[in-house]
């Protein structure tokens, strides 16, 4: 783990790969949703770091970064990323990014310039055109039964983040997440900061602006980001007379589906990444 001062800010990060000083092996970062640490693109990383330089960095808030008083917002988040990879040299990445990470990728790719090709998972553009959280979804995510300990209160919040098969199949993975959670996930402070950045979040007018090769990926029962939000996403990109975008569901997928179908998204992602 390595770290790096962004406007005051020590923003922690690791890389892993076939990097070299002549940096042959181009670079991948990972930007992660909310509250969550960077142990969430585990089989990402591991699926990629064969081939590329991959990234992984703790938002600031969450994990071994620091965690400020608010308020965040995701254009900081955007310059939060642009400290570490200024400080690894890196001139072009791809950027992947899911849910919060998306909109960072998103604030990213219109605020800087390293930019080589953007994956936005189950995520949004914002504004007032996007579709919301459910109100039975930010319920489950935000009021938590009182007497719950702190196992039970992330595993609570998380559900409707996973399919219910998976959470009630997969018992022993959903209790290592729960694991890496509590050594990792934002406090509350931090969390509402970046809650509040996520919904003051608006790229809707500006991603016209973007020119690089976009994935877009979204699981159709997604509980958290509708599925029509990929969609919107996708359509307000595409006006950009030389953007390359692709927009394609997972049938079944949940908000994690980047994790329950890990070896289906890990391939399409190396697929596009290999084709840009």
């Amino acid at each position: 783990m390595i770290t790096v001062d962004s406007d005051g800010v020590t923003i922690a990060y690791e890389t892993r790969g076939p990097a070299t000083p002549e940096r042959n092996a181009e670079t991948v970062v990972f930007l992660e949703g909310l509250g969550y640490g960077r142990w969430m693109w585990r089989w990402q990383a591991a699926a990629l770091s064969s081939r590329y330089e991959v990234v992984l960095l703790d938002n600031r808030g969450t994990g071994d970064s620091d965690a400020p008083d608010g308020p965040y917002s995701i254009a900081q988040m955007a310059a939060d990323v642009d400290a570490v990879l200024s400080a690894l040299d890196v001139d072009e990445a791809h950027v992947v990014g899911a849910s919060m990470g998306g909109m960072i990728a998103q604030r990213y790719a219109l605020d800087f310039d390293r930019t080589t090709s953007l994956s936005l998972l189950c995520t949004s553009h914002g504004g007032p055109e996007a579709v919301p959280t459910p109100p039975e979804t930010k319920q489950r995510m935000f009021d938590v039964p009182d007497d719950a300990d702190e196992r039970e209160v992330i595993r609570y919040k998380m559900r409707p983040a996973m399919t219910d098969a998976f959470f009630e199949s997969r018992d022993d993975l959903v209790s290592r997440i729960v694991d890496w959670r509590l050594a990792s996930d934002a406090p509350e402070h931090a969390r509402t900061a970046q809650a509040e950045a996520v919904a003051a979040f608006d790229s809707s007018d500006e991603l016209a602006a973007l020119d690089v090769p976009t994935l877009i990926l979204h699981g159709t029962e997604d509980r958290v980001l509708p599925v029509e939000n990929g969609q919107l996403l996708a359509d307000e990109i595409a006006e950009a007379a030389d953007a390359a975008v692709v927009f394609e569901e997972y049938d079944g997928g949940s908000h994690l589906f980047f994790i329950e179908q890990a070896g289906a998204v890990n391939d399409r992602l190396a697929t596009f990444l290999n084709n840009v």
